[in-house]
């Protein structure tokens, strides 16, 4: 008997085009000898929709849901990857995959990230927070990254190099989020790590992506088609292992279950945390399936470990 599985997309926030791709992909890779998808849709504007997207409203998405064997949620960003899903099903008593409600609201806000990477000793990107009520005190001394607490894809991020730029990049990220980082500029490598928590318990951290960009790695080449992804990244053994070290590190900080992409600058010095993704994207040819095809582990049999290792 195939197992039924509710695939959601879309979601209210900027990530919302991006989650449909992600969840397209995943209901066609799904294997149909084992898998029954059912499609969900949440649309812009909160509502939901069905296989045929007609709109069902929460109530009917409630009703499909039950129907369903395990829940799959594929929605990134506020009100989808910040627990906000991992909630409802928490509360219906539905099978879900990827990571609980405190682990996706940790990770979700940065800010908060920092202090739990911090506390358990790893390196984070120095800067601040900076509100609505404090912006018109902020100052230009240096070249910096200025980025929304809560978004994802790169949306709202901006390299902040002259003074002039640096109260348009402020309103540009706070029209995201009430709250924003202003981070220092690291200039290093650009390093991810995928951690999976297989079926069985155990983890599995396949060989890491080094993501080559001339400048800052914004939405527009991480979707446009044109980013350099290397995979296996080319690492000394030292570094591979720093790395993997610190991704697990992060990843049992903050709880996280399913699989996480873990986001570094390898310096000199070591690996600098850059964030974290318990959502990741979810297409093909996204980073984290990358990732494990390079362990020779294909897209549909991820998605299958990902299914079997629902929370029950």
């Amino acid at each position: 008997m195939r197992t039924r599985v509710a695939v959601i997309g879309g979601g209210q926030s900027c990530e919302h085009d991006v989650s449909l791709a992600s969840a397209a992909s995943v209901a066609a890779a799904l294997d149909p000898t084992s898998y029954d998808v059912v499609p969900l849709t949440i649309g812009r504007d909160g509502t939901w929709r069905d296989r045929g997207l007609r709109p069902i409203g929460l109530c009917g998405a409630a009703q499909v849901l039950r129907g369903c064997d395990v829940v799959l949620p594929v929605v990134h960003g506020p009100r989808g990857e910040d627990g906000t899903l991992a909630a409802l099903c928490e509360l219906a008593g539905l099978p879900y995959v990827g990571s609980g409600v405190r682990p996706g609201a940790i990770a979700m806000d940065k800010w908060a990230t920092k202090l739990v990477a911090a506390a358990v000793g790893i390196a984070t990107t120095p800067g601040h927070l900076v509100t609505a009520a404090t912006a018109d005190h902020e100052r230009w001394t240096h070249p910096v990254v200025v980025k929304p607490v809560a978004a994802g894809s790169s949306l709202g991020v901006s390299l902040v190099a002259e003074p002039g730029a640096l109260r348009p990049a402020l309103d540009a990220a706070l029209a995201l989020d009430s709250r924003v980082l202003v981070e220092d500029v690291v200039t290093a490598r650009e390093i991810d790590v995928a951690v999976l928590r297989r079926a069985d318990g155990t983890l599995m951290v396949p060989p890491a992506l080094e993501i080559v960009a001339d400048g800052l790695f914004d939405h527009e080449l991480k979707y446009g088609g044109h980013a350099d992804f290397r995979v296996p990244a080319p690492l000394t053994e030292v570094d591979a292992k720093a790395l993997e070290d610190a991704a697990v590190a992060t990843y049992e900080a903050l709880g996280c279950s399913g699989v996480a992409r873990v986001d570094f600058f390898l310096t000199d010095d070591g690996p600098v945390l850059n964030e974290v993704n318990t959502v990741p994207g979810m297409t093909e040819h996204s980073q984290v399936p990358r990732m494990f095809a390079a362990a020779g582990m294909s897209y549909a049999e991820l998605l299958d470990e990902l299914v079997r290792g629902a929370h029950r």
